[in-house]
């Protein structure tokens, strides 16, 4: 397992000096109505890397929420819900091209917030902004729909946003979350107010604040706090008509029974366990690295993680072997540097229960590889952990059956097809799941089989706006993403018109 080797020194003042660089002419804060507020107690905002705060944050409480949604009601009704299609799609459009210029200060913020190789981080801005122009051009085209009824009866359907929604995102890709999030709502003509991660909130922010002048003020409003604080308030605000949550199934249920008690619509994006079933034909070097991808990216903190490979008897010991070449080949070190591969986890308490899952596993099954911190004293300071893999792991351990949300791989084995699926399927989870194979046909079977909202062949992504992402069982429901999501922010109404002459 390689490292940047780095000195430790040198990293935390390069660290340093990038913290400056990030945060010195701008002024973090909740964005309302169109400008800052920065009242509030200050949360540090910390850095993975060397575990001392980047920039504090001012913290908002409840009654910025209501003063958040007063501003969101007061923009929709002001003027917003009666504009256009075409001025929404060219609001959409000027924010993306105003983030654009903005692509390597804000990676920058997404890398010191959490961790994430710079690379990385700059291909999910990129996507971030993607995503919004995505929605920006879907929103033109989305029509109503006419109703075939007779010749007495003209019959059709017409789309009308909520009003004012509520919007959480996660701390592990927390601009890109927002844009999967915002750019729907907005486009289908909602006014937002969302909460950021309290980890991760730097980069949604300043995005919002990049937003200035381009929409209505009120429109849309970003407000940083805690989950217990805003968040419970964003669920649970009478006046917010639709609640999307991303993160993980309990706080989702919490979000749920919140949302539920006024019956407010609500859109789930939950956790995953996720199988990648690796046939006897497969072709072992797309295999490998597609399910290495699905672990280690990131740092293994994604909800459609394979974080379960089951693979065939008759190749499990070669898949084995070079997957584990494949963990051992990632470069821990410094995000900043771009030989970096793989960065910390995104804060010591997630790097508490990752580690406090690898010692779990030690118990359950046998460690192939990693199972610990690095041991370079360069990293000492930061919340790394190693590509970890365990082997002879079943579906009834610890690590087998929960979410672990860090860079954990099992791998499990099968003798046939049906065994495949049962084992793959018994889950709560049913987020994503991979097949290897070169067979078309069983491509097909499987992904028929496999319950799970997502289905990657031979590869670990790409996720792309134009297709809907979200899964099925405790993963979720609703979608995230397509134009399943620009319908979701929508209700539809159907409106029947009478066509018979009126007898005089």
């Amino acid at each position: 397992m390689g490292s940047s080797h780095a000195d430790g020194s040198v990293i935390a003042e390069r660290h340093r000096s990038k913290h400056r660089e990030a945060t010195a002419d701008v002024e973090f804060g909740a964005w309302i109505d169109g400008g800052r507020r920065t009242e509030g107690t200050d949360r540090g905002v910390e850095d993975p890397v060397i575990g001392e705060p980047i920039v504090d944050v001012p913290q908002c409480d409840a009654g910025d929420v209501d003063s958040a949604v007063d501003a969101a009601w007061s923009a929709f009704e002001g003027g917003w819900e009666d504009a256009s299609v075409r001025d929404r799609s060219k609001r959409l459009f000027e924010w993306a091209d105003v983030l654009a210029d903005h692509v390597e200060e804000l990676t920058l913020l997404e890398c010191l917030d959490c961790g994430k190789p710079i690379s990385q981080a700059r291909g999910e801005v990129e996507g971030a902004i993607d995503t919004l122009e995505f929605y920006a051009s879907a929103v033109r085209a989305h029509r109503g729909s006419e109703v075939p009824a007779g010749d007495d009866l003209h019959l059709y359907t017409t789309q009308e946003p909520y009003g004012v929604v509520g919007q959480i995102v996660p701390w592990n890709y927390p601009l890109w979350a927002a844009a999967w999030k915002l750019g729907p709502a907005l486009a289908a003509g909602n006014a937002c107010v969302l909460k950021p991660a309290s980890d991760t909130p730097l980069s949604t922010i300043r995005a919002a604040q990049l937003s200035e002048g381009i929409f209505p003020d009120g429109v849309l409003n970003v407000v940083p706090g805690s989950g217990s604080d805003v968040g419970q308030a964003v669920a649970a605000h009478e006046d917010i008509r639709k609640v999307s949550f991303t993160g993980s199934t309990g706080v989702g249920s919490g979000v749920m029974h919140a949302a539920a008690d006024r019956v407010a619509p609500v859109t789930m994006e939950l956790g995953g366990k996720s199988p990648f079933i690796v046939f006897p034909d497969a072709d072992l070097e797309k295999v490998v690295s597609a399910v290495a991808d699905g672990i280690f990216y990131s740092t293994g903190e994604i909800c459609d993680a394979f974080s379960r490979a089951i693979v065939h008897d008759s190749i499990a010991d070669e898949f084995t072997e070079r997957f584990v070449e494949a963990a051992e080949s990632h470069v821990l070190g410094d995000p900043l540097d771009e030989v970096t591969t793989m960065g910390p986890l995104t804060s010591g308490e997630q790097l508490e229960t990752v580690t406090g899952y690898i010692e779990t596993g030690k118990g359950e099954a046998e460690l192939l590889c990693g199972g610990g911190t690095p041991g370079d004293p360069a990293l000492s300071a930061g919340h790394y952990v190693e590509p970890t893999v365990f082997r002879g792991v079943t579906n009834d351990t610890t690590i087998g059956s929960e979410e672990i949300f860090g860079p954990v791989q099992t791998i499990q084995t099968f003798e046939d097809y049906d065994e495949a699926i049962e084992l793959a399927n018994d889950t709560q989870y049913g987020l994503a799941s991979g097949i290897g194979t070169e067979s078309t046909s069983l491509v097909h079977r499987t992904a028929d089989d496999l319950d799970a909202g997502l289905v990657y062949v031979n590869e670990y992504g790409p996720i792309m706006p134009d297709a809907p992402y979200g899964g099925f069982k405790q993963s979720g429901f609703g979608k995230d993403l397509g134009l399943e999501a620009l319908e979701h922010y929508q209700r539809t109404k159907s409106v029947y018109v009478n066509l018979d002459e009126p007898e005089l």
